[in-house]
């Protein structure tokens, strides 16, 4: 099969996280012989961000953990449509301009025989309902959705039965325990600072309990103003600025465990929706401990994955526990693992898109009979 799929970028993920997941899928579907063609605008704000910040050696990492990917730029959104011609499936991630998005379609509209996916991975249907509604989808044959909560927000907008949950997922071949173990310490988190959407949750859930249990901190991330940077010191925690996700999993492996704040708008509007952070750590083998968040899809199993926690000193005590039980922090490294290995692969996530595009092509073919 011959599978296109347009992304903000595929060499960087400096503040775009979508590119974690794309990169683990994109290799499962070469490893199954796929023919993948990935194609980024010029001038991506990631990886322009990136560049400006690293130079060159900030690609390093991504060139040398992912050789069998490459991707192509085009300069404008009719010349990146036009590489959609020809392909069996065609993916176009919501990270797009809506010139991009909406080329795409009218190539589809002009007699383009592929199946065509729009994969939405951010919140702005519920933080900017008026952007995603400004997306020309009218000749798209669904929707990937990252989140029940979110293809909900798609079947009101008239999706129902054209849009399907694609959470994100781990991909194992990268992240995964260290091959042999080494001395931990101390905590680690990985995320970027952004817009607000959680700087109190941080200080509840991170930067108090962190001093208060008396465990060091590290902080890996983009998009810190010196407000909060200062804030970070203030805790005793040390800031490294940006990490190459490629070397996350080397990270995890120095530390004892990690904490998830999800973002307000996944704790409040957009309920089951995780984010990748939490499949990458469990997969590495870190105990995590994670502010509140409604998982209703039930992709976990809640304190024995890891451990949910309702405020600061709740999450206080669990990282006390953490520092004194190694048995705790072993079962919780082997249960994740497991929920992982069992449900939550990039190979998973390829299965289900592969039986989503057929069943979307029988469905075509059963229309045009």
């Amino acid at each position: 099969m011959r599978i296109v799929y347009f992304t903000h970028s595929l060499r960087s993920c400096w503040n775009h996280g979508n590119a974690h997941f794309l990169r683990g899928v994109l290799t499962e579907l070469v490893s199954r012989g796929h023919d993948v063609q990935v194609f980024e605008p010029e001038g991506a704000w990631s990886l322009e961000n990136l560049v400006k910040d690293h130079g060159e050696e900030g690609l390093a990492a991504f060139r040398k953990a992912y050789p069998e990917l490459s991707s192509q730029t085009y300069a404008r959104p009719e010349e990146g449509a036009s590489h959609a011609w020809g392909a069996d499936l065609v993916i176009v991630h919501e990270w797009n301009d809506p010139e991009l998005v909406a080329a795409v379609g009218r190539m589809r509209r002009r007699g383009g025989r592929f199946t065509l996916l729009f994969h939405d991975t951010h919140h702005r249907a519920v933080s900017a309902p008026h952007e995603m509604r400004a997306y020309d989808l009218g000749a798209y044959d669904g929707v990937l959705a990252f989140g029940e909560t979110l293809a909900d927000v798609y079947r009101r907008w008239g999706w129902d039965g054209r849009v399907f949950v694609w959470h994100e997922a781990a991909d194992t071949r990268r992240f995964h325990p260290p091959v042999r173990e080494g001395s931990r310490e101390g905590l680690v988190w990985i995320g970027n600072w952004g817009d607000g959407e959680r700087s109190a949750e941080l200080a509840e859930f991170l930067l108090k309990p962190a001093r208060d249990a008396d465990l060091s901190l590290d902080v890996y991330g983009v998009r810190y103003p010196d407000a909060a940077k200062r804030t970070l010191a203030d805790h005793g925690a040390r800031f490294h600025g940006w990490l190459a996700n490629a070397e996350a999993p080397d990270v995890f492996a120095h530390h004892l465990a990690t904490v998830h704040v999800p973002r307000r708008f996944y704790a409040n509007a957009l309920p089951g929706i995780p984010t990748i952070r939490v499949f990458e750590a469990l997969a590495c083998g870190i105990p995590l401990v994670s502010a509140p968040w409604d998982d209703c899809e039930h992709l976990f199993r809640i304190d024995e994955d890891f451990l949910m926690v309702r405020d600061g000193a709740e999450v206080t005590r669990a990282l006390r526990d953490l520092k004194g039980d190694a048995e705790l922090r072993a079962s919780l490294v082997r249960n994740g693992i497991e929920t992982i290995l069992q449900r939550h692969t990039c190979a998973h996530r390829v299965d289900e898109l592969m039986a989503i595009a057929e069943g979307l092509r029988m469905s075509s073919l059963e229309s045009a009979a």
